[in-house]
């Protein structure tokens, strides 16, 4: 959390420069991956951006087409293995690939929104990760609903995980692909005061500007979507799908950023890999506010009300007294222990 004096003022009339990244990770091969985000970065800052995001799942890769083996009923031993090595490739946080992620940031002194794959244990998250022009950790958004087969291959994120950051260039929250059709999620966004509005993603349909000129209009916010445009080739030789040849375009972009009154300010970008740049005008989103605030005068809490649980959900929790059991029980313990175990009768 930076210092009150520092931080973004909503009727501020003040602008910074923003861009969203275009382009191929390199699936499967995370310092590749984090490559490509140190070389896009740098062109990025050369144009004196203040704000980097990233797409969906860019570190690390998405397994667009694959199916990891699985059917209804069966597995394969090349499937699990395709898995192993998705798995092998993925980022711990902390760990040393949000380490480079902070270099990088840091390099450029930007703030960085990058996807990710993040691996705990035996379970991946589709995750994106907020950098601070310092190279420190700010905070991570893991999706929370994985759309179709990819909830075969990744975990569920929990209410711990939805954050909108405090920084100096405005407030910052980050939603994945189709958690965006999610209305509750959206207000909680914006309950939360998001300013800077982060749309990771891997849609590439025409209906996706639509989308996101909704979210602006609706939110009265910045929306920065940013998508992969990649092809066969940006993929392993072995990766096991069917394509035409190596130019077969698996994702084909779509990146945009749109203001809070729905104006798209750059893209949507078809043609290939591009870094879209625009200038925020952050008095925009006080300007917005005029007609429109659903989380304020727009609102009937009177009618309506969400209540968001930010609490961690760990499958696994430990008492402080763990060897609570080995020691001897108090005078009617035994009985009330016991009164827990069975079931009524």
């Amino acid at each position: 959390m930076e210092s009150g004096d520092e931080l973004f003022k909503p009727s501020e009339a003040r602008t910074i420069r923003a861009t969203v990244v275009q382009a191929a990770s390199a699936a499967f091969d995370r310092e590749r991956c984090l490559d490509r985000v140190a070389e896009l970065t740098a062109r990025a800052a050369d144009d004196g951006a203040e704000l980097v995001v990233f797409p969906e799942a860019f570190v690390g890769g998405y397994p667009k087409r694959a199916d990891f083996g699985a059917r209804v009923g069966i597995r394969s031993a090349e499937g699990r293995e395709w898995f192993r090595r998705y798995h092998g490739n993925a980022v711990d946080v902390p760990g040393p690939a949000v380490d480079r992620l902070g270099e990088i940031a840091r390099a450029s002194s930007l703030h960085l929104v990058v996807g990710v794959i993040e691996r705990e244990r035996g379970t991946l998250y589709c995750t994106v990760l907020f950098v601070g022009p310092d190279g420190r950790l700010l905070g991570k958004h893991r999706k929370l609903m994985p759309t179709a087969m990819e909830r075969l291959i990744w975990g569920f994120g929990d209410g711990s995980t939805i954050p909108v950051l405090e920084t100096p260039l405005g407030r910052i929250g980050a939603v994945i692909c189709w958690e965006n059709y999610m209305p509750q999620l959206r207000l909680a966004m914006y309950g939360q005061g998001v300013q800077l509005y982060c749309a990771p993603t891997v849609d590439d349909r025409e209906t996706w500007l639509a989308t996101m000129r909704h979210i602006a209009l609706e939110g009265r916010c910045f929306v920065l979507s940013a998508n992969q445009f990649a092809r066969r080739s940006d993929y392993p030789a072995e990766y096991p799908i069917e394509a035409s040849d190596g130019d077969e375009i698996l994702i084909a972009g779509g990146s945009c950023i749109v203001d809070p009154l729905g104006q798209v300010l750059a893209g949507p970008a078809r043609d290939g890999e591009a870094l879209l740049t625009a200038d925020l005008d952050l008095g925009q989103i006080a300007r917005g506010t005029l007609d429109l605030d659903v989380v304020g005068h727009y609102a009937r809490p009177d009618v309506f009300r969400l209540i968001v649980d930010r609490s961690a959900r760990a499958a696994v929790s430990f008492s402080p007294d763990d060897d609570a059991w080995s020691k001897p029980p108090r005078p009617g313990a035994l009985v009330a222990r016991q009164a827990d175990r069975d079931p009524p009768p």
